[in-house]
Parts: C-alpha cells; sequence; structure tokens
C-alpha cells in the first residue's frame, strides 16, 4: 500500500485501530455515540524535529508500531476512504507492547 502523503517536521501518520464491537444486553450502541479509538497504527513519520543547534531528533516511534494516542489528538484526514489521524509525536502517550 503507497501512501499518498508524507508528513513533515515531527509528525506522525497513523492509522487509528477500530475497538471490536461489544454489545451488552443486547444494546447496539448507534456510530454517533462511541468514543474515538485510542490505540492506532504508525503509518509513516514526518521528517524530523531538530534541536536548537540544529540536530537532528531522532522519533521514539517507529512505522509498523501500535501506538496509544490522545483521544482527541492530531487532525483527521481521508485517504482513499480509509481514515487517518496526521499528529505531533508530543501527541502519542505511548508504545503498545
Amino acid at each position: 500500500m503507497a501512501i499518498k502523503v508524507k508528513p513533515l517536521g515531527d509528525r506522525v501518520l497513523v492509522k487509528p485501530l477500530e475497538e471490536k464491537e461489544v454489545k451488552k444486553g443486547g444494546i447496539i450502541i448507534p456510530d454517533t455515540a462511541k468514543e474515538k479509538p485510542q490505540e492506532g497504527e504508525v503509518i509513516a513519520l514526518g521528517t524530523g524535529k531538530r534541536d536548537e543547534d540544529g540536530k537532528k531528533i531522532e522519533f521514539t516511534v517507529k512505522q509498523g508500531d501500535k501506538v496509544l494516542i490522545s483521544k482527541y489528538g492530531g487532525t483527521e484526514i481521508k485517504i482513499d476512504s480509509v481514515n487517518y489521524l496526521i499528529m505531533r509525536e508530543d501527541d502519542i502517550l505511548g508504545i503498545l507492547g
């Protein structure tokens, strides 16, 4: 799969992972009432952040990592009918095991 977007700077392209729908007591929750996913997979990394001396700071995450993301962090974009988030690496809360 070729991604048509290359993030810039310390930004990361993340594909949110959809949570499995759980029906308790036969109640179906509509899409509008569901919470945004907080897990995602890193698809692409930006060009990198620079410190005050101009040295490139390496990313903590790498392509393919499953990450925990901030609930309302990032900007939603749609590429070929697939939803993605572009966010700063600072909006990633952690790497999942």
